[in-house]
């Protein structure tokens, strides 16, 4: 069905749980990509949509699929600062440290974007705070840029 991908990415957009399950019973892609990159589990978790994640994670979905830019679902809720669904996509295998075509982190969106919840969370789970992104600044450096010294703190402790 040529609007499955359409309506799937759609779906997960908006966190429809009954359209989701149908497409998922008809053997849908869950992986698929629209022209950006995204997959439908970026798009349900960027958008906050945890039932949606979760359900799409139950049933295949690559918590480590990266968007054009190599973003991840994972540094989208960090930037968003989503905890909630990043514990998720945590428990589920997210690598904590994959890097997008900058050479940013989740860990670091969440330090340049006062997400300190996430920040505190990311470390307690083991992301490297000396990964530094393609013009040599660490997470912590980022996080002083922006004045955010709790996460300078968190970061260098």
């Amino acid at each position: 069905m040529e609007l499955e991908p359409e309506l799937l990415l759609h779906a997960a957009r908006i966190g429809d749980l009954d359209v989701l399950n149908e497409l998922i019973k008809g053997d849908a892609d869950l992986n698929i990509h629209d022209p950006k990159g995204y997959t439908p589990l970026i798009i349900a978790c960027y958008n906050n949509q945890i039932d949606a994640a979760r359900l799409l994670i139950k049933n295949g979905a690559d918590v480590n699929a990266a968007d054009l830019g190599g973003n991840t679902a994972l540094m989208g809720v960090a930037f968003k600062g989503y905890a909630d669904i990043a514990e998720l996509l945590i428990e589920n295998g997210a690598d904590l440290n994959l890097q997008h075509g900058n050479g940013g982190t989740a860990l670091m969106f969440a330090a340049m974007f006062g997400r300190n919840d996430l920040v505190r969370l990311l470390i307690l789970q083991g992301a490297d705070t000396s990964i530094c992104d393609t013009r040599g600044l660490r997470a912590a450096d980022l996080a002083a840029q922006q004045g955010n010294q709790e996460a300078v703190d968190l970061l260098t402790a």
